[in-house]
C-alpha cells in the first residue's frame, strides 16, 4: 500500500515580517532622500535651458518679424514680472504681438554676481537698455528691457542708431544664460556656471 505524504512546508509558507517590511521601507525612503537634490538640480537646469532657447528663438522671431512687417519690432523684457513678449510699432503707440510668455519658477532676468560679459560682446556686463513709452518724447519704463529692431531687421538705439551690446540674461541661481545680438543683427546664446571669471560657452 502507497501512502503519500504532503510536504512538510504545507501550511507553512510565510510572508514577509514586519521588521523586514519596515527595513525595505526604510531604504526606499534613504535613497529618495538622496535622489531628490538631484533631480531638483537637473529639474531646474532643464528649466533654465529651455528659457533660455525660448528667449533666443523670439528675439530671432522680433527680428525677422521688423523684416516682414517692415516697421519696427521689439523684444521687451519685463524683468519684475518675468516676462517678456514681441511688440510692433504701429506708428503710435507699441502693440504686443503673439501675446507675452512667462519664465519658468526658479527662472529671473539677470546675472547675478558675474562681472564680465560673454567674449566680444559687451564692454561692461548688463542687461539691454529700458523699453520707451508711447509718450511724445518717449521715456524709459522702470524694470524693463527692450532689443529694438528697424524695418532692415538692424538692431538700433532710441536714436535710431545701429546698435550692438545688446544682452539678455537669464538665471536659475545656479547658472547663467545670455541672449546677445551685435550690431549687424547676429543674435548668439551663452551658457556659464557661476565662477570668478566666468566661463562663458557658446551653446547656440
Amino acid at each position: 500500500m502507497n501512502y503519500r505524504h504532503a510536504p512538510a512546508n504545507v501550511g507553512k509558507r510565510r510572508g514577509f515580517t514586519l521588521v523586514e517590511l519596515l527595513v525595505v521601507v526604510a531604504l526606499a525612503g534613504v535613497l529618495a532622500a538622496l535622489a531628490a537634490p538631484a533631480m531638483s538640480s537637473a529639474t531646474r537646469g532643464y528649466r533654465l535651458a529651455g528659457d533660455a532657447r525660448t528667449l533666443a528663438h523670439t528675439v530671432s522671431l522680433a527680428k525677422m518679424r521688423a523684416a516682414a512687417a517692415f516697421t519696427r519690432v521689439r523684444l521687451r523684457a519685463d524683468t519684475g514680472a518675468r516676462t517678456f513678449s514681441v511688440e510692433e510699432w504701429n506708428g503710435s503707440a507699441w502693440v504686443v504681438h503673439g501675446g507675452s510668455q512667462g519664465l519658468s519658477q526658479g527662472i529671473a532676468f539677470g546675472f547675478g554676481g558675474l562681472v564680465s560679459a560673454p567674449p566680444n560682446t559687451q564692454t561692461t556686463i548688463a542687461l539691454s537698455s529700458a523699453c520707451l513709452d508711447d509718450a511724445v518724447p518717449p521715456a524709459p519704463i522702470a524694470g524693463t528691457a527692450c532689443i529694438v529692431y528697424n524695418s532692415r531687421g538692424v538692431p538700433i538705439n532710441s536714436s535710431g542708431a545701429p546698435a550692438g551690446g545688446n544682452g539678455l540674461y537669464l538665471t536659475d541661481g545656479v547658472a547663467v544664460y545670455a541672449t546677445m545680438v551685435a550690431a549687424t543683427g547676429l543674435s548668439t546664446l551663452w551658457w556659464t556656471p557661476y565662477a570668478t571669471p566666468p566661463r562663458w560657452l557658446k551653446v547656440q
